[in-house]
């Protein structure tokens, strides 16, 4: 992974001063690297039988449709409030500065079907676990939660420590 890590841009003071952003277009601009990282994140899932692949506006649907055709599955998309054109479910959760809130069809998932949580990066874990949230919501049952970046100086893990979590790249 330390050669993924190598293609990623750092980029410091970004939004913000302090902060160093990790800069994903890089690696999805290399097409091996993008190839690895797909076969990479949908290894553990292979063979599960998944129906479902949830992928988190906006960079996890990069990633989550790629995952649901290597395991041929579904895609459902989490969104922002107001942007899916059909009835909604939502969750909003606390940040660090405020709320947010997230919004998935009512009719994405059925009871039973087997759901992989797909973002690109899990940081302090609230959107993950209001993505579980609005999966339980519709009674999916949750496999896993995949990430290419997990920053786990931030904790984010813990919010999701009743779930299986694979994270590709660990800073």
């Amino acid at each position: 992974m330390e050669a993924l890590k190598k293609i990623i841009r750092e980029i410091p003071d970004f939004p913000k001063p302090g902060i160093l952003f990790y800069d994903l277009t890089t690696l999805m601009q290399n097409k091996a690297a993008f190839a690895q990282v797909v076969n990479r994140m949908s290894e553990p899932y292979v063979g599960q039988s998944i129906d479902m692949v949830v992928g988190v506006e906006a960079r996890g649907f990069i990633f989550a449709p790629t995952l649901a055709y290597k395991l041929g599955a579904g895609f459902v998309p989490v969104r922002k409030p107001k942007k899916l054109p059909a009835p909604a479910i939502s969750v909003t959760y606390d940040l660090e500065y405020g709320k947010d809130t997230l919004e998935m069809h009512a009719d994405g998932i059925s009871a039973g079907q087997k759901v992989l949580v797909v973002d690109d990066l899990l940081a302090t874990g609230g959107t993950a676990r209001a993505v579980t949230r609005l999966v339980e919501k519709l009674h999916g049952e949750i496999v896993g939660l995949v990430f290419l970046v997990e920053l786990g100086f931030l904790g984010g893990r813990e919010k999701l420590a009743s779930y299986d979590v694979f994270s590709l790249i660990k800073y």
